[in-house]
């Protein structure tokens, strides 16, 4: 009689492309503590026009002189923190930077609630179209952070 084939080998290639997702997943812990985080966010807000997906890439920068800002497919009444947290998710070392930049009142905490919540509402998203989360500096890196 012939060896059945391991059962890993049994396993239907998406079912099996899913178990390596999850075997990459933050633990419950961690996405637990970024909840926790992530509410720094949930406050009373003054709507303004925002970017909504101001990241580096979109910004086009001559002589450390801005000169464009493109794909404002995200663009909506949101909270200003938001758009500085986008831009500076994954890259914390520029946070004060940016900060004195933009010369108004930040709440630090704010921000990187807003780095939890985006890091955590992204992963499933980055996931199922084919990007994987926890590469170095990726989103799954920015929830570590937060412990």
């Amino acid at each position: 009689m012939a060896r059945p084939a391991p059962r890993r080998a049994r396993i239907p290639p998406r079912r099996r492309m899913r178990m390596a997702r999850h075997e990459r997943c933050p633990s419950p812990d961690l996405v637990t503590r970024n909840r926790e985080v992530a509410e720094a966010a949930l406050r009373p807000w003054k709507p303004v026009f925002i970017h909504g997906d101001l990241q580096i890439t979109h910004v086009f920068v001559d002589d450390d002189k801005i000169t464009g800002v493109i794909d404002w497919s995200e663009a909506a009444q949101g909270d200003a923190h938001y758009d500085l947290a986008v831009l500076t998710l994954g890259h914390e070392e520029h946070l004060d930077d940016v900060v004195t930049g933009y010369g108004t009142d930040v709440d630090l905490d704010v921000i990187r609630g807003w780095w939890s919540w985006r890091s955590l509402v992204a992963a499933r998203w980055l996931v199922e179209h084919g990007f994987d989360p926890s590469l170095p500096g990726c989103e799954f890196d920015v929830l570590r952070s937060r412990m």
